[in-house]
């Protein structure tokens, strides 16, 4: 899987394939809707982040598009569960996040693809806060995006995104809540960005070796605080 990722180049004909295929199988009354969530809908609506790689989302259709996955993940050699609702069950996922969703695409006149841009792809990945994926990058280039483009994201809208979505500002971690307000006083996002993809990088190493040395051990309820006590402890020794 980590040879493979999904690209703005490539992602579309996955799509359009998916499509063709649920339509093949479920005939042309039974419409689906899938929203793309995460690094998918990064990739589609902005140009700081390469690929993805798997494609989170949020599906309503018959139960075969079950069947088309499948089939186009086999066609075209795609890892298991290349397409996948597991986002479902994260503390990230709420209802409220299709109200919110836009339009991206529709293909064969079947399956309509919408993704989450702006202050509420940025309060998702404040949810999610992992510090060993692409969350907080992420939403740094976000950031760095619509500054650029003359349109700069304000914590308002970011806290008005989040209540909308969780009920409150105050419901996402305070590590998070931390970080993206002083990320918002930041003159270079260029430069953070880097920094703090760097800093996933490590974390996910510190992470992996963590697990060989300790399997089982880590969990999403205290791998933050695992990372942050292994780089505290590394950083005593330099």
């Amino acid at each position: 899987m980590s040879e493979f990722g999904f690209t703005k180049d490539n992602l579309d004909q996955y799509l359009k394939e998916l499509s063709n295929e649920y339509r093949k199988c479920s005939g042309k009354i039974m419409p689906a809707e899938i929203i793309l969530i995460g690094g998918a809908s990064v990739v589609i609506n902005y140009g700081f982040r390469e690929m993805t790689y798997d494609m989170d989302a949020i599906i309503e259709a018959a139960s075969t598009m079950k069947e088309a996955i499948n089939s186009v993940g086999d066609k075209f050699d795609l890892p298991n569960g290349w397409i996948n609702t597991d986002f479902m069950k994260t503390s990230s996922y709420t209802p409220e996040i299709q109200t919110c969703s836009k339009y991206y695409k529709t293909f064969s006149n079947i399956v309509t693809f919408r993704t989450v841009t702006g202050e509420y792809l940025i309060a998702m990945k404040l949810m999610a806060g992992r510090q060993y994926k692409y969350d907080l990058s992420d939403v740094i280039g976000i950031l760095w995006e619509h500054a650029k483009a003359g349109k700069p994201m304000t914590l308002d809208l970011i806290k008005e995104a989040a209540t909308n979505l969780y009920g409150d500002y105050n419901n996402l971690p305070e590590r998070s809540r931390v970080f993206v307000e002083r990320a918002l006083k930041s003159a270079d996002y260029g430069s953070l960005y880097r920094r703090v993809r760097q800093m996933e990088k490590e974390n996910k190493d510190i992470l992996v070796q963590f697990q060989k040395d300790y399997p089982r051990a880590a969990n999403k309820d205290n791998v933050n605080e695992i990372i942050a006590a292994i780089r505290e402890k590394n950083d005593r020794k330099r």
